[in-house]
């Protein structure tokens, strides 16, 4: 955030395209990209529409719990929050870390922004590099071959088959549900879907289930929980706990 816009650099291929987004008004978005083509540009401002769920219709869901007893509140107060989301699925896919960014990534000589690195970057990085990053060996090579799938076409984490995509991902020795889940909810729009085995969401619903603060549910009871919110655990998440970052507001564009 800077000057009062959100600014990002993103990537169209080989391309830098850097987006700034403000909200001149409270029902109002504006978007502004800078790149060398104006495919380019229009490849950012639609990545950056989708991280901000600019585009969503979210009526449904603010018409079906308004009223419930546990978000119902939350939801009348704030109806314009959305789910965290990654501007690209592959930046949710890696969980990229500021290490990693500050080392391999993307850089903008003009503004400073960084990128994350490309899927081409990671699938030719050393595993022992990742490590030194404060990776685990396993995650560190399971990043790397998830990186190679997605840079040889094997995975298409943009296609509409999100299953078959999840599935090739579930294949990688290290690569578990939680990880999946999570592309689903923040790269790939998914809000049906809820990572439950986040830390985040198994101490929220032990702690509601329960009333005790220190307690812990299990993975299953997770999905118990959130699936009174079907097909819209993932936002009904954003109203009660983000895993791994806050929630955002946005305005429908």
């Amino acid at each position: 955030m800077r000057d009062g816009a959100l600014r990002r650099l993103l990537h169209a291929g080989d391309e830098a395209v850097v987006v700034s987004v403000r909200a001149p008004a409270r029902d109002r978005l504006l978007f502004a990209a800078r790149a060398p083509s104006r495919a380019a540009a229009e490849h950012g401002i639609e990545r950056m529409r989708f991280a901000l769920g600019a585009d969503d219709d979210l009526r449904p869901f603010y018409d079906r719990f308004r009223w419930d007893p546990l978000i119902g509140p939350a939801v009348r107060r704030d109806p314009l929050r959305r789910a965290f989301r990654k501007p690209e699925p592959f930046e949710a896919l890696v969980a990229i870390q500021k290490r990693i960014v500050g080392r391999l990534g993307r850089r903008c000589p003009e503004t400073g922004l960084r990128d994350v690195p490309a899927p081409t970057t990671l699938a030719g990085a050393a595993p022992a590099l990742l490590q030194s990053f404060d990776l685990a060996a396993g995650r560190a090579v399971a990043l790397v071959r998830a990186a190679r799938e997605v840079e040889a076409g094997r995975i298409d984490l943009y296609g509409s088959d999100h299953e078959r995509a999840w599935a090739r991902l579930r294949a990688i020795p290290g690569i578990g549900r939680w990880t999946v889940e999570m592309i689903a909810l923040t790269g790939q729009g998914r809000l049906d879907v809820v990572p439950a085995g986040d830390l985040a969401f198994l101490k929220l619903v032990g702690r509601l289930r329960t009333g005790n603060p220190y307690a812990r549910a299990e993975e299953e009871d997770v999905r118990e929980f959130f699936a009174r919110f079907d097909p819209w655990a993932g936002q009904a998440a954003a109203y009660l706990h983000s895993p791994g970052a806050a929630t955002r507001r946005v305005l429908a564009a």
